[in-house]
């Protein structure tokens, strides 16, 4: 038994001094050749390394020397990398801002992303381009715009994201786009329903604004009873025509165009452009007029400045001073002169001792007004040429001096000449022009500068 465990002893440290020996060799290999490992590099320096491996997305996008690079290469490269929103409204629409263009750029970046990320920025951008292409007005465009978004991305799942205003920045562009519409008056249809509710669900705040536009808009739809149209005439007579109309507080008011454009041509070739002249008159202003007191001048005042949505119109008006106290004569009314509104009430009411019968209530007169123009030229020439024209069913007018109060207007270019408009000019009806030669050196004599519009009263 002895004999055994110590042959079985023998082979134990047999094995282990083989095991120590192959791991000095090992290590001395190691150490032999980690030494020799730089000789080696230099010994061989045109052997060529080897590279790591890249992944394709990777070798894409390795830059390429410059001399490699054909130039359509790199216009097709320009048009294919992001661009911003606004650069690309003026890349696709560079002739003409049109709804097809408009439209085209939506395609646009429709088709570029599956995903269609960087749309609420796009939206954004849309919305400030749409006055610029004319489309502010066109319920398609919006609906199309609201298409844009992605679908079931920002419904609420349950009511703890309703609750904390789901996909915040979303439903606040939505909201932007819905509050557009109403800024210009566009009521939506059912069309922009289901988008709304396919994009951020029923109980989404876009779709909250869409049900107070639907309840509020019918409501106040027809409550103006003098609407504007949405286009204005184009023809300036026609325009004048409807300003006068909307500005006389009469329906018997009568327009008359004394004078349509035209463009003369003198014998020696000079072109002459003749604006247009239209005025405006009620019976009871001819009425008013002929009543005037032929010893008291009439004004012609302007230009006053007329809103029509965006544009910008100027009117002249024929008017005098207030009839002072003395000269006024109070007329009885006539019961039967409108049977649905009297005009006059004569109520005897028990008073209280404390109430009072004076009211803190300041009546200014303004004086009356006879009548209204419109004039493509705003010059005491034309406006002589309103006058005129009135006498024909005001022949007091031939009797009465009349004044010239008149401003700059915006469309009148004044020279060294025209200066003079905004001086009082005495006018007593139609002359001839030798008379009005022979008068001119009169004229200048009598005139008087103008006073502010606070005055009632002219300097003599």
């Amino acid at each position: 038994m002895k004999c055994a465990r110590c042959l079985l002893q023998l082979q134990c440290l047999r094995l282990v001094g083989q095991s120590a020996r192959s791991a000095a060799q090992r290590g001395a290999l190691l150490q032999s050749a980690s030494s020799s490992q730089p000789n080696a590099l230099l010994s061989t320096p045109h052997q060529a390394l080897r590279g790591f491996h890249g992944s394709p997305a990777h070798a894409k996008g390795r830059p390429v020397p410059a001399e490699f690079i054909d130039d359509d290469d790199d216009e097709k490269k320009r048009d294919k990398s992001l661009v911003a929103h606004d650069d690309l409204f003026e890349r696709v629409a560079k002739e003409v801002k049109t709804k097809a263009t408009f439209n085209k750029v939506v395609d646009v970046f429709i088709k570029r992303d599956v995903r269609r990320r960087g749309h609420v920025e796009f939206i954004y951008a849309a919305l400030k381009k749409m006055p610029e292409f004319g489309v502010e007005r066109d319920l398609v465009v919006y609906n199309r715009l609201l298409d844009v978004f992605p679908k079931e991305v920002f419904v609420p799942r349950n009511y703890i994201q309703q609750m904390f205003n789901h996909y915040p920045r979303q439903q606040e562009c939505g909201v932007q786009v819905l509050e557009q519409m109403e800024n210009y008056g566009i009521m939506p249809n059912v069309e922009t329903k289901v988008l709304l509710v396919q994009i951020f669900g029923e109980k989404g705040h876009p779709t909250r604004k869409y049900q107070r536009i639907m309840y509020w808009f019918p409501k106040f739809k027809h409550v103006n009873p003098f609407p504007v149209p949405q286009q204005l005439p184009e023809d300036p007579v026609d325009l004048a025509r409807f300003s006068l109309t909307r500005i006389a507080n009469d329906r018997d008011a009568k327009v008359t165009v004394h004078q349509l454009p035209c463009t003369d041509v003198t014998e020696s070739g000079e072109q002459i452009t003749q604006p247009h002249i239209v005025g405006i008159q009620s019976p009871s202003q001819v009425e008013l007029l002929a009543k005037h007191n032929p010893s008291r001048p009439v004004f012609v005042e302007g230009p006053f400045p007329l809103w029509l949505r965006k544009k910008c119109v100027h009117y002249y008006v024929l008017r005098a001073d207030p009839t002072p106290p003395d000269e006024k004569v109070e007329e009885p009314f006539d019961p039967e002169r409108c049977l649905d509104y009297p005009l006059q009430l004569e109520l005897d009411l028990d008073r209280d001792l404390g109430d009072e019968e004076s009211f803190d209530v300041e009546d200014l007169d303004e004086g009356p007004v006879f009548a209204m123009c419109m004039t493509g030229r705003g010059d005491q020439a034309v406006l002589n040429q309103w006058i005129s024209g009135l006498q024909e069913n005001n022949p007091i007018l031939g009797q009465v001096p009349t004044l010239f109060r008149l401003e700059a207007g915006p469309r009148e270019l004044q020279g060294a000449a025209d200066t003079e408009s905004a001086h009082y000019h005495h006018h007593h009806g139609p002359e001839p022009e030798t008379q009005k030669e022979e008068r001119q050196p009169q004229e200048e004599e009598v005139t008087v500068e103008e006073e502010p519009r606070t005055s009632q009263r002219m300097k003599r």
